[in-house]
C-alpha cells in the first residue's frame, strides 16, 4: 500500500522540534499530556504539510474514499529502548524517558477529529499501548504474541470498541517481512448477498474473549450473542472464533460461511510497517490482520514493536459516553 503523504526530512525535523515542545508523561497524567498537545496544535510550529495530509485523511473518512492511510517518515524519539519480553510494559516505564511518539499519535488523533480512547483494565489504563511480542503468549492468537494474526477487530468480544485503530513504527527489522492487512467492510459487503447480510444482522453470534483480556479477568469467557454486521458496513468478526450462537437458526450458520467465503474473495491491501510509518485504519468499518511473508531471524522479528492507540470515530460518538468515565478521565473506560 502506498503512503497518503511522506514526510521530507526537514517536515521530519521540524515536526520532531514541534513535538519536544510537549513536556508531560502521557502515562502519568493523560488529560494533562493531551491539553498540552491541544496548545501545540492551535499555535504554529506543526509543520503546514502535516496538517494538511491529516485533513487529507480526515476528508477521504467521512467520503468513504479509504479507511486505511499511511504517512511515512514520522519522527521518532532519539533513543528506541530495546523491551524485555517477559514484561515489555515496566521495561518502558523504565526506560522510555521521551515521547515524541506518543506525542505524534496524540496529535495526529486531534488533527483527524477522533478522540482517543483506552481501557481502564488494560496496561494500567495508559492510552498509548504496544504491540510487541510478550513470552508468555509465543504461538497464541493475540496481538501480543510472536506469530501470525488470523483476520479481525480489535476486541470483538467487549462491549466498546475502538472505530480506529493507529500504530507507529517504532522497531521494525528491515531485514524481516511481515505485513499488516486490511480488507474494508465495503469489499466484504460485495461478496455478500442482501439476504446472507439481513441474517448476520441478526444477534445470533458469539466471540470469545482473548487470551490477553481473559488473563486480565477471568470471569470473561465468551461475549453476549452479537450481530456480526452493523451500521453500514462494520462488522464484529474473528475469523475461525466468532461462531454461530446456542440456538440459532440453520441460516446463521450458512450465512456464517458466506462471510468466511467473502472474506477470502475480498480486495485485500497490505502494508509493511517500517520504522517511523504511522499506519492508520478502520477497526469496525473493516477487518485487519498480522502476516509473515518472510521471516529469516525469528528472534529479530520477534524484536518488532509498533506503538499503538484506539480512537473514536468522531467527538459525537465519544460524547455519548459522557458521565460514564473511569475515574472521570475522557476516554478511558471500563471495559
Amino acid at each position: 500500500m502506498q503512503p497518503t503523504y511522506t514526510l521530507s526530512n526537514g517536515e521530519r525535523d521540524a515536526l520532531f522540534t514541534a513535538l519536544g515542545t510537549v513536556t508531560e508523561n502521557p502515562y502519568q497524567d493523560y488529560p494533562a499530556f493531551s491539553k498540552a498537545v491541544a496548545a501545540l496544535r492551535e499555535g504554529h510550529l506543526v509543520p503546514a504539510s502535516f496538517i494538511a495530509a491529516c485533513e487529507t485523511i480526515r476528508r477521504e473518512r467521512e467520503l468513504g474514499t479509504s479507511d486505511a492511510h499511511a504517512l511515512r517518515n514520522c519522527p521518532l524519539d532519539a533513543e528506541i529502548p530495546v523491551l524485555d519480553h517477559d514484561d515489555p510494559l515496566t521495561d518502558k516505564y523504565a526506560k522510555k524517558q521521551t515521547f515524541i511518539g506518543e506525542t505524534l499519535l496524540e496529535l495526529f488523533a486531534q488533527l483527524v477529529g477522533t478522540p482517543l480512547l483506552a481501557y481502564a483494565s488494560r496496561f494500567n489504563g495508559d492510552f498509548f499501548t504496544d504491540v510487541v511480542a510478550i513470552n508468555r503468549y509465543s504461538g497464541k492468537q493475540t496481538g501480543f504474541s510472536d506469530g501470525e494474526l488470523v483476520y479481525h477487530n480489535d476486541r470483538t468480544a467487549h462491549r466498546v470498541r475502538a472505530d480506529f485503530i493507529t500504530l507507529l513504527g517504532m522497531r521494525c527489522p528491515e531485514e524481516e517481512l511481515v505485513y499488516t492487512g486490511f480488507v474494508e467492510g465495503s469489499a466484504l459487503l460485495a461478496h455478500l448477498s442482501p439476504e446472507e447480510q439481513q441474517i448476520l444482522r441478526q444477534p445470533w453470534f458469539v466471540t470469545p474473549f482473548d487470551v490477553f483480556s481473559k488473563d486480565n479477568n477471568n470471569s470473561l469467557t465468551v461475549s453476549g450473542v452479537h450481530p456480526i454486521l452493523e451500521n453500514e458496513r462494520s462488522f464484529r468478526y474473528l475469523d475461525s472464533h466468532t461462531t454461530v450462537a446456542p440456538g440459532s437458526p440453520a441460516e446463521a450458520k450458512d450465512a456464517l460461511l458466506a462471510l468466511h467465503s467473502a472474506l477470502a474473495r475480498a480486495e485485500k491491501k497490505r502494508h509493511r510497517i517500517l520504522v517511523g510509518d504511522l499506519f492508520s485504519f478502520a477497526n469496525q468499518d473493516g477487518l485487519h490482520n498480522r502476516e509473515k511473508i518472510d521471516v529469516q531471524d525469528a528472534e529479530r522479528a520477534k524484536s518488532r514493536w509498533l506503538l499503538k492507540t484506539y480512537a473514536f470515530r468522531d467527538e459525537a460518538l465519544a460524547q455519548q459516553h459522557d458521565g460514564t468515565w473511569v475515574d472521570g478521565i475522557r476516554g478511558l473506560v471500563a471495559d
